[in-house]
């Protein structure tokens, strides 16, 4: 078993049936191209419920809107990647050569999505009960409180909102492609909204802040419209 692994299964009080999925967990591209995007994907859903399961129970006196802000508080990159940190990622990821030279090990993207890809290989490995056992356990240590709706609003949250309080369905996010060398990664990312039959891309350097490019453009050709029609009457 590789260096550190045991150490790291025992702070995340998981040891894994297939210790494949914990080694793809911790592989960047730039290393392998088994890698851990795939299991990022499945990790940021499986997050996202966990923490919304955790807020309905903390925090229950709270309206939609104000938990959906608490909760893009709680799984935005900076808290990510102090949870990696705290959990010791940065010692047992594996990236490429160019990546390790750029100081990808203390990247807070790479470190934020290789904690979501652990997520979703525990859920895969274990099931969905022992994955938010896991992220109850990693929020454990942040403060939770009704105060953290007073944060700004991130372009995917604020975008969100503006929809659910319309009734209409949450906007699609998909990498439509990636640009530059492994090391030097962006993501062009697309936002759909169905229903509107709009869809606006960003760039980001990572999956998530490409998200959040494509949120704001969206929000942005919203409002224009918005604007417009108000003109118009």
């Amino acid at each position: 078993m590789a260096d550190g692994l045991p150490e790291l299964q025992h702070r995340l009080q998981h040891v894994f049936l297939d210790q494949s999925l914990l080694g793809r967990a911790l592989t960047h591209r730039s290393f392998s191209s088994d890698h851990y995007e795939r299991l990022e994907f499945l990790g940021d859903s499986v997050l996202n419920l966990a923490v919304s399961d955790l807020l309905y129970i903390r925090l229950g006196n709270l309206s939609e809107g104000d938990l959906s802000r608490v909760r893009a508080n709680l799984v935005k990159q900076d808290t990510l990647h102090q949870l990696a940190v705290s959990l010791g990622l940065p010692q047992v990821v594996k990236l490429g050569e160019g990546e390790v030279r750029s100081g990808g090990h203390k990247r807070p993207s790479i470190l934020a999505d290789v904690l979501e890809a652990l997520i979703g290989a525990v859920y895969l490995d274990a099931g969905f009960a022992k994955a938010q056992g896991l992220v109850h356990r990693l929020f454990d240590a942040v403060e939770i409180n009704p105060q953290m709706e007073a944060i700004g609003k991130d372009p995917k949250t604020e975008l969100q909102e503006w929809l659910q309080g319309r009734k209409m369905k949450l906007p699609l996010y998909k990498v439509v492609g990636t640009l530059g060398a492994a090391h030097k990664q962006s993501f062009d990312v697309e936002c759909e909204i169905p229903e509107l039959r709009l869809s606006e891309r960003g760039i980001g350097g990572s999956r998530r802040s490409g998200e959040q490019a494509a949120a704001a453009a969206m929000l942005q050709t919203l409002k224009t419209k918005m604007s417009h029609l108000k003109n118009l009457n």
